[in-house]
């Protein structure tokens, strides 16, 4: 399965080789199908499952942007870890357990920005929410794509870039 969504993948990137490397494609595509997939959620979830309505959950009372919010998170977490995980950063050595740990960390960083963005321009700029999710997550994406690269799936490639160094003769010494 992950072979076949790779070579799917794959298979659109030669008109964007000269735009992106392909692990950017690869993100580009998995993190925009799974951004599609949060923003239709997030809109499902706040139109005709919650209607608008606040969620009283009987210990917290949730505003419907915030439920659905947590609602749509609830399937685009796993899915982001595993599209990443398997299909953009293959190549990583660290361990599973370790690249959890550090994606449940980006998402919870990403998650806060979302709210908080998401609260300041609905409360206060009066945005509809899914606009608001809209605008919210574009700020987000390349912060995410940046600390997933290096600090959640690390590679090699990623840790050791090539330095450019003159050569020094022994005339310059």
């Amino acid at each position: 399965m992950r072979q076949k969504i790779i070579s799917f993948i794959d298979y659109f990137y030669p008109p964007f080789r000269k735009l992106m490397p392909l692990q950017t494609f690869r993100y580009a595509v998995c993190g925009g199908s799974n951004m599609l997939l949060d923003i239709t959620l997030f809109y499902v979830s706040f139109n005709y499952i919650l209607h608008q309505h606040i969620l009283d959950l009987g210990f917290v009372s949730l505003k419907p942007y915030n439920a659905a919010l947590g609602m749509a998170f609830c399937i685009t977490f796993p899915l982001g870890f595993l599209l990443n995980k398997f299909i953009v950063f293959n190549s990583s050595y660290l361990r599973s357990y370790i690249q959890l740990f550090r994606y449940v960390l980006i998402v919870a960083v990403n998650l806060s920005l979302n709210y908080a963005i998401i609260n300041a321009l609905v409360q206060y700029l009066h945005f509809f929410p899914t606009i608001a999710k809209i605008i919210a997550t574009v700020f987000i994406v390349t912060f995410s794509y940046l600390s997933q690269k290096h600090f959640t799936f690390r590679s090699l490639a990623t840790e050791i870039a090539p330095q450019v160094r003159p050569e020094r003769n022994v005339r310059d010494l």
